[in-house]
């Protein structure tokens, strides 16, 4: 997870700025994936979305630094119930660590705390370093974070110089890829966790080899179910028409990765009203998730097993019949 540090964000062009709207527009619900470019915000491209799609029920699937680019997935309108179900999913990124200094943030968007004088290691030394950090390693969140020390952000703290004790977390890396070293920079594919710094990372493979490092590029190329392939740039995006930027949502029911059942029309209108269903023959697990779907096809709800053989609705996303809700589901 790279978090962004407030304040350094560029922002969306007018055209895409955070909109007054004063009713809200009626819309399917999905996905949009967008490439987000280097110098914006997370939420700068939540508030641009906002006026591309006509409704202030955006938010986005795990927060990208500004120094960052790639795969920032948005939820839209009833798809930002499902948000829970997605978080942990899985990164992968193209990383550029700069070997020999190291900076106040860690990236490179921070000032250069020290610089390394002797020389840097060899290939090698940089393989056998990479392959400690695969698996299952401990990180400690830089104090540029969003992450909360007595309610106030570490990043308001790490401004006013201040630093204080965060306790390492256990996150997974589950793959590290050397594309290249170029010294004094390495080209890193990294497959990991939800909830690792990969500038972090960086700093940490820079301690063990002896001459300090930073993050010098990111990008994001995956997270989770959804990869740059599906991405647009915003420069794209605000130049389409709305019906044009809602035909790119991605349905909820193609991402959740659950079993899917249809319901009949006496089923989901029981669902929509938050009633249980007996549970259909085959499925025993106990606290296992089923995506439910309305006689037309739209995700109405993701049901949850209970020991009594029903499945019970753990999150509601419309209405049976589709007529009486406000917002239509793709």
């Amino acid at each position: 997870m790279e978090c962004e540090k407030p304040g350094q964000g560029k922002g969306p062009p007018a055209n895409g700025a955070s909109m007054p709207m004063r009713r809200e527009e009626a819309g399917p619900s999905g996905f949009l994936v967008v490439d987000k470019p280097s110098g914006w915000t997370s939420h700068d491209v939540v508030d641009a979305a906002r006026g591309w799609l006509g409704t202030r029920r955006v938010g986005h699937l795990g927060t990208l630094d500004p120094l960052a680019t790639g795969v920032l997935p948005l939820a839209v309108r009833e798809a930002t119930k499902l948000v829970p179900f997605l978080m942990s999913g899985g990164k992968r990124y193209r990383a550029r660590i700069r070997l020999g200094v190291e900076t106040e943030t860690l990236d490179a968007q921070g000032g250069v705390r020290c610089t390394h004088s002797g020389p840097l290691p060899d290939a090698e030394a940089v393989r056998k370093a990479l392959a400690a950090f695969e698996g299952e390693i401990l990180q400690t969140p830089p104090m540029f974070s969003a992450l909360k020390h007595r309610g106030v952000p570490l990043h308001r703290l790490a401004r006013k110089g201040l630093s204080v004790e965060r306790a390492p977390r256990r996150v997974r890396v589950d793959r590290i890829l050397c594309l290249g070293t170029e010294l004094p920079d390495l080209e890193l594919e990294i497959d990991c966790a939800a909830g690792t710094y990969i500038r972090v990372l960086a700093a940490d493979l820079g301690t063990r080899l002896g001459c300090g490092a930073h993050l010098a590029a990111l990008r994001r190329l995956a997270s989770g179910p959804f990869s740059l392939e599906q991405a647009r740039p915003p420069h794209e995006l605000s130049r389409l028409a709305r019906g044009d930027v809602t035909a790119l949502l991605v349905p909820p029911a193609a991402v959740l990765g659950l079993p899917v059942l249809t319901l009949e029309g006496a089923e989901a209108r029981r669902v929509a009203h938050g009633g249980e269903i007996p549970a259909p023959a085959g499925l025993s697990l106990t606290g296992a998730k089923i995506a439910a779907l309305d006689p037309e096809g739209a995700l109405l709800a993701v049901l949850e097993l209970r020991a009594n053989r029903a499945l019970r609705p753990v999150r509601v996303l419309g209405f049976w019949p589709r007529v009486a809700q406000d917002t239509p589901l793709c």
